[in-house]
């Protein structure tokens, strides 16, 4: 169980609120599917929540622009049902990637396998992203957000 970490509150979720930010600062709330990784019973590791995405997402960009997110669970809508934690998303590669895909694959049966079976069709690639509650230790504050351009005075 994850209560600890802050990420409990989505084991009995379907969906979370993924919210990025574009390079102007303005945040983007996006409905998810997503899975949570089990912790080691040693504390061997963070919690994490895997989601997958087609590599030219508007998220995946803003997650490659600013590793800076909040998350909250949701309905399918993206209407939030909780509170907003503070995490950071990154895209991930190899053994975690697969990992993320099967941990999506089991909670999301059949409909997983189906849109698999879709994007075989499909020319967009997939990419893992590896969601991790900020920490919030001595000086942890919000998610850094890009600063806002500044307003053109013409």
């Amino acid at each position: 169980m994850n209560t600890e970490t802050g990420l409990g509150v989505f084991e009995a979720q379907k969906y979370l609120s993924l919210e990025t930010y574009r390079r102007n600062g303005r945040a983007v709330q996006t409905p998810v599917w997503f899975a949570l990784a089990p912790t080691p019973a040693r504390g061997g590791g963070d919690a994490k929540i895997y989601v997958y995405t087609t590599a030219d997402s508007g998220k995946a960009k803003r997650i490659r622009n600013n590793g800076a997110a909040r998350i909250a669970p949701c309905d399918a809508r993206g209407r939030v049902k909780g509170q907003w934690t503070d995490a950071h998303a990154e895209i991930v590669t190899g053994q975690e990637a697969g990992l993320g895909m099967r941990l999506l694959n089991r909670k999301y049966v059949p409909w997983k396998q189906i849109l698999d079976f879709l994007t075989l069709f499909a020319r967009h690639e997939r990419v893992v992203l590896a969601i991790r509650a900020a920490s919030r230790g001595a000086g942890a504050s919000s998610p850094t957000v890009p600063a806002a351009p500044p307003a053109s005075t013409c």
